[in-house]
């Protein structure tokens, strides 16, 4: 374990094996750093705040501190961020609140490039990246190998599907598919997140079945409604496509982001 003398470790923060703090951090009473974790310089952490093992974190980055709620009256609320995540310059992540989940929550292995922020009780999956000064409001769900572009937004409550692709300087007001392309100002459907599933080594049968899916899904004919109980129907025994049509159905009547209609080709 190394810790710089200008920081503060307040008595009751655990800390595991080889902890490494430089200089100027600041780490509360309630924070629990995993085996390996390294705070580069200038970090705060407070809160009931979880780091998981290796995690690294840079620079003016602050983590734990109370939610951006103006409800909120100080209640004991929780972060919680998984093992080798890297967080960069600037970036914010706040605890949940009792009106909503009570935690926050960030998976394995998730990459927060410079001043982007996580919402209070938000949900994060594995593997996700999100580059600089991505907006992610409060009570946001995002699944797993979501990559979010600079400067893109996360509306409140909204949901992005595993997998999925948010162009960046673009703002998502309505959930997202699973394997969607995300593109503009108001976030529609631009297509399928091909070169994603190409480099995750999806197969090509697969992209194909995922293409013709998305192509009767968003077709013209009948209602959404419809369209995804002919896709179950056609597409049952496809895992992938299930999780798209799994997806919509769990939305219930909540918006999705929908494709323009000259750019149904995915």
């Amino acid at each position: 374990m190394s810790i710089h003398p200008t920081s503060i470790v307040e008595d009751g923060a655990k800390l595991g094996d080889g902890v490494h703090i430089g200089p100027f951090c600041h780490i509360g009473p309630n924070v629990t750093l995993g085996d390996g974790v390294s705070l580069k310089s200038h970090v705060v952490v407070n809160g009931h705040t979880a780091i998981g093992p290796r995690a690294r974190i840079y620079p003016f980055a602050s983590v734990g501190y109370e939610p951006q709620d103006l409800k909120y009256r100080g209640e004991e609320t929780t972060l919680t961020i998984g093992a080798d995540c890297v967080i960069r310059e600037g970036v914010t992540m706040n605890p949940g609140t009792v009106t909503g989940r009570s935690a926050t929550i960030v998976g394995d292995r998730c990459f927060f490039l410079a001043n982007s922020h996580v919402g209070h009780d938000s949900i994060i999956g594995n593997d996700c990246v999100f580059s600089n000064n991505v907006m992610i409001a409060g009570h946001v769900t995002i699944d797993d190998f979501v990559i979010c572009g600079g400067g893109s937004a996360i509306v409140q409550y909204a949901r992005v599907g595993a997998h999925s692709f948010v162009s960046g300087m673009t703002g998502i007001g309505a959930d997202l598919i699973p394997f969607g392309l995300a593109f503009g100002s108001r976030g529609f459907l631009m297509g399928l997140n091909l070169v994603g599933l190409k480099r995750r080594n999806f197969t090509r049968e697969a992209i194909h079945d995922l293409r013709r899916a998305y192509r009767a899904l968003f077709a013209p004919e009948g209602t959404l409604k419809e369209r995804v109980e002919d896709v179950a129907e056609e597409f049952a025994d496809n895992a992938e496509v299930m999780m798209i049509v799994d997806f919509i159905r769990a939305g219930g009547d909540r918006a999705l982001c929908m494709p323009q209609i000259e750019r149904l080709t995915p």
